[in-house]
């Protein structure tokens, strides 16, 4: 009976290790890998999720490539020193590139402060530095009519001799110069004793665009002689002034509905040159203040 009982349990054993090494050679490391971790209704086999057709393409916010640090260029602060102001705003990437940049104070080297330049404002708040401020050269506008003899800063008065030569020549009408520069003595004079009334309509000494040699007051003439400044909104040569300034780098720069930004009354006389490339994108963009151009704030008040 012994000898038949040790016969049975050596059966066994042999039969129960033959069962385990098969169990093991058919599952393979993966089978004994998740014996060891996962419960019971995790080895219940469950349908594989569908495959997708294609990944979306990736959404970019933005650019990780560092903005050009204009003012860090030598060739930038050269141009600025030396006033080329058509190349330096070539440099910021063209008008819109250089307002977008002093709006945003991304160009800090480009001053609206600096009278020498095309883009400076001058407002009852931006009074000029030095504020007896004087533009050089200056000169009459070659071809143009000047009413008080009044000068104006080269650029501006080059350009002024071709806004009155192409009036005339699309059928507009003569333009003159009524008022160019003027300096910090005349303007103490023009303004006199000042007061609510006279600021309405001028400026106090160091605070008038006359005194930076970029600004002029134009009048419209028929042949023998010419009208006054409250006259010209109403010729033919206003409404071509008003429409086409832009193109000669002229602005009217005190815009009907703009008082409570600019400080002055509606002036359609009072022309202020900012250069062809500046001018092109105010009119584009349908600007109507200097102010709101580069994102200053409203200068209704001294």
């Amino acid at each position: 009976m012994r000898l038949i009982f040790a016969l049975a349990m050596a059966v066994a054993l042999v039969v129960g290790t033959t069962v385990a090494v098969s169990a093991v050679l058919t599952a393979g490391p993966v089978a004994e890998a998740s014996a060891s971790t996962a419960t019971p209704s995790a080895l219940v086999a469950s349908p594989a999720p569908p495959q997708a057709e294609a990944l979306p393409a990736p959404t970019i916010v933005g650019s990780s490539v560092a903005a050009v640090d204009l003012c860090a260029d030598a060739t930038v602060t050269a141009e600025l020193a030396a006033g080329d102001d058509a190349a330096v705003i070539v440099a910021a990437g063209g008008p819109d590139g250089l307002r977008q940049g002093v709006a945003t104070g991304t160009l800090p080297c480009v001053s609206l402060s600096d009278p020498g330049h095309v883009w400076t404002v001058v407002n009852k708040t931006r009074p000029f530095q030095p504020v007896d401020y004087e533009p050089s050269p200056r000169e009459l506008p070659a071809g143009v009519r000047s009413i008080e003899g009044g000068t104006l800063r080269s650029d501006a008065a080059a350009a002024l001799s071709a806004l009155v030569a192409a009036a005339a020549a699309e059928g507009a009408g003569e333009i003159a110069l009524e008022s160019g520069y003027r300096s910090y003595i005349t303007q103490q004079n023009n303004f006199g004793s000042g007061g609510p009334e006279v600021e309405a309509s001028v400026a106090r000494p160091g605070y008038s665009e006359h005194q930076s040699g970029l600004a002029a007051d134009v009048v419209a003439c028929d042949g023998g002689g010419c009208g006054t400044l409250d006259d010209l909104a109403a010729t033919p040569q206003g409404a071509w002034t008003a429409a086409n300034a832009w193109r000669f780098g002229w602005i009217v720069r005190y815009e009907a509905g703009r008082t409570d930004t600019t400080g002055y009354i509606p002036e359609p006389w009072h022309l202020r040159y900012i250069g062809t490339e500046l001018a092109r994108a105010y009119h584009d963009g349908g600007w109507l203040s200097l102010e709101e151009f580069f994102g200053l704030p409203a200068a209704p008040t001294y």
